[in-house]
């Protein structure tokens, strides 16, 4: 009897082109959609003679950060800080305090509806009360960050813990099963997909964030240089920045995406679309 085949380097590497290719097929139309509306972009500017003040071609952008990208990378890594920071925390707090709205009744009627109402608040609002009683360090933007991110998380998660159905709960008591395992093996894993839901809005939500808080007050960061740029109409750079912050919210949004299909590959919402019956 002959030893199974052992993979080999060309192997992997093949392997992984497939992958690639396959990820390439899927996003192919999106890839195209993105490069017409940057050729578009491209030369409208052109042909219509619009000043690069009001809206640079985006080869005027891409020249303009690679000239100053140190600056706006150390920038970044700041901002980055913030926003994973921020999110993290909200994180840490919102699901085990939606956990605990759902188990107590007191702690839903008392302390649920203050964090509705303190949701209410615009953030921006109470930004520079943080910066007259935390200073102008890290904390306040973090505290920002938190703010913004929570709220969605907990709900979601709320919702996602009360969708179990009682009588699973219930048959699953007569088999003589614990808290911790009912808790384990069955409210968590049915509340994942809505606290998963909480957590991508909180992703979309970060870097929105942190730019807020670097705006209110700030001498390093994506949101400072902003108003650097904006204020010296540099409008190349200021697009440089915006991308770089979208692309930053990106990276964190798709970070859970991809942890959500780690987790829960079961759930409908990880299914590929079905097309053969539009």
């Amino acid at each position: 009897m002959s030893a199974p085949a052992m993979p080999t380097a060309k192997g992997d590497a093949a392997s992984g082109s497939g992958r690639f290719a396959a990820w390439l097929r899927r996003r192919i139309g999106l890839i195209l959609v993105f490069v017409a509306l940057f050729l578009l972009w491209e030369y409208a500017v052109k042909i219509f003679g619009i000043k690069e003040y009001l809206l640079p071609p985006p080869t005027r952008i891409w020249t303009e950060f690679l000239k100053r990208w140190p600056t706006v990378m150390a920038g970044a890594w700041i901002t980055g800080q913030e926003i994973v920071g921020g999110y993290l925390l909200a994180v840490v707090v919102s699901i085990p305090l939606a956990l605990a709205v759902v188990r107590w009744r007191f702690v839903e009627e008392s302390l649920y509806p203050v964090i509705v109402f303190l949701q209410i608040i615009p953030k921006i609002a109470i930004a520079p009360l943080f910066i007259i009683w935390f200073g102008f360090g890290f904390g306040p933007k973090l505290l920002i960050v938190f703010l913004l991110c929570f709220f969605p998380i907990v709900v979601s998660s709320v919702a996602g813990f009360k969708s179990l159905d009682p009588d699973v709960m219930d048959f699953a008591r007569t088999t003589g099963a614990g808290g911790l395992r009912l808790f384990l093996k069955i409210r968590l894993p049915q509340a994942l997909p809505g606290i998963f839901t909480g957590l991508k809005v909180g992703a979309a939500l970060a870097a929105t964030a942190a730019v807020v808080a670097e705006f209110v007050a700030s001498d390093r960061g994506l949101g400072y240089l902003l108003q650097q740029y904006n204020g010296q109409l540099e409008t190349p750079m200021v697009f440089a920045t915006i991308v770089l912050l979208s692309i930053m919210g990106l990276v964190v949004y798709y970070a859970v995406e991809w942890l959500e299909r780690l987790v829960i590959p079961w759930h409908v919402s990880q299914r590929p679309n079905d097309v053969t019956g539009i």
